[in-house]
Formats: C-alpha cells, structure tokens, sequence
C-alpha cells in the first residue's frame, strides 16, 4: 500500500492494524458468515440467537438496496437515519450475548469476533462511498488464488511478471465493464506502431472506445 492514506476496508486480518494513515472499515459479509457457519453447527433445538443476529444483519442488507441507486451524500444519510439505529441495537445485543454462550462455541466466536471488529463495521457510516462488505474485491481476486498452484511454475521472474501484467489488464478490464478479448485484439494492431518511449496511457483500459468492447 505504500504511502496511502484514506479509507481500507478489509476482514479482520490483524496485520491491517500496523498501517499509518489508514482508516479501517470492516466487512459485514464477513460477519455475516461467522454467524451462517454457527447456525450450520448448532444442534436441531435453535436457541434463536444465531438468527437474532441474521436477522440484524439482513436487516442492514435491505438498506444497503435501498440506497444502490442513491448518491453518496444521500446514501450516507440514509444510513445515519435507518442503519445507526440498528447498528446500536445489534451492538446491544451482543454484548448481552457475550456472557450467555460459551466463548470457545461457533456462536461465542462468531460474537467476540464481531465486538472485536466494531469500530470498523461503523466506518461505512461515515462516506457513502464506503461499501457495507468487500465482497467485490473478493470476487475480484477470486481467479487469482484458485489459480495461483498453477503459477507457482513459472519457469522466470520475467515470465511471473509478465504473467501479472497481463492478469492486471485483464482484471482492469473487468472493472471498466470491456471485454478483454476485443481489448487485446485492439492492443495487437496498435502497438506495433509505437515505440518503448512513446506514452501508453490512451492504451489503459479505461481510455478504450466502449463502442469497440
């Protein structure tokens, strides 16, 4: 991350917690998992607990559609005004919760996990830029760490890096909405007329005709 000062939405990773600068938002999705995985475990008899908390969660999911189509000054104030109040009760209930279930249980972790990480899970208050989750990131670096086993054989350094930059363009591609296919055919005609001092930056994926995609 070098010297980058802002906003971070992560999981709970603790090394996150040695960056400068950085304003740390959690990942309710993440959240949202440890608290499925406990409701898978528990025994037929439900306590009632473990959906107590879904049903929070949900809750701050449903406003999170509402507010899609929103800008980010109305989705933050939509969030002061309908997710707050439901932040400060699910707050409420977990630490009730906490010294009624067993800490070591899927239950007992998944609550200490989420009181661990609540400051963060309140950072999305604060900017409506900042997503509830980092679900799209995850979805993003998906391709790469199940295919990763297959990188590790790359017969160079040059060829790992040539590998990542293609990755890179593919994954940039992705995310500007351009069918990487139409893109390389584009780069193959263009490049050959250009020299290793020219400047490249019209070629980015960003700068690509969307017509052409």
């Amino acid at each position: 991350l070098g010297d980058y000062s802002g906003y971070l939405l992560t999981d709970g990773y603790q090394a996150y917690n040695g960056l400068d600068n950085v304003s740390q938002a959690g990942c309710l999705a993440h959240v949202r998992r440890k608290f499925t995985d406990a409701q898978k475990a528990q025994p037929k008899k439900k306590s009632g607990r473990v959906e107590k908390a879904i049903n929070f969660i949900a809750k701050l999911y449903g406003i999170e559609q509402e507010a899609k189509r929103l800008s980010a000054v109305e989705r933050q104030q939509l969030r002061q005004q309908k997710s707050k109040p439901i932040l400060d009760k699910f707050h409420e209930w977990l630490l009730e919760t906490q010294d009624k279930v067993l800490p070591k249980s899927q239950l007992g972790g998944a609550v200490n996990y989420t009181i661990n990480q609540w400051p963060k899970l309140l950072t999305y208050l604060e900017d409506g830029d900042i997503s509830i989750d980092n679900n799209v990131t995850e979805r993003d670096i998906r391709p790469f760490t199940t295919g990763r086993k297959n990188w590790m054989f790359s017969t160079s350094v040059e060829g790992a890096t040539a590998s990542a930059n293609l990755y890179s363009l593919v994954m940039t591609c992705r995310a500007n909405n351009i069918n990487p296919y139409y893109y390389f055919a584009h780069l193959f005609k263009v490049l050959p007329t250009r020299t290793p001092q020219d400047d490249l930056t019209d070629l980015m994926p960003w700068n690509f005709p969307i017509d052409e995609a």
